[in-house]
């Protein structure tokens, strides 16, 4: 779709860790995407990925032109 921006990413995050993103301790995650560039994520776009082995995985986010969030993706 016209204006949509893509960045794509790998992340691995242990449970412990994640546990500060789940009760609401850290707000964001800092990503460095395949294309170069660091990218700021609310932290509670993360929770349908999370699994009791924390979360990993390749990620798609999908944001407007105007820098808005659309849609985070797992690709694998």
């Amino acid at each position: 779709m016209y204006g949509q921006r893509r960045f794509h990413f790998y992340l691995s995050i242990p449970p412990e860790e994640m546990l500060r993103y789940y009760r609401g301790e850290a707000q964001q995650v800092l990503v460095h995407t395949q294309e170069g560039l660091s990218v700021e994520l609310a932290a509670a776009h993360l929770r349908p990925f999370i699994t009791s082995s924390g979360i990993s995985g390749h990620f798609e986010l999908i944001v407007s032109s105007q820098n808005k969030f659309i849609a985070l993706n797992k690709l694998s």
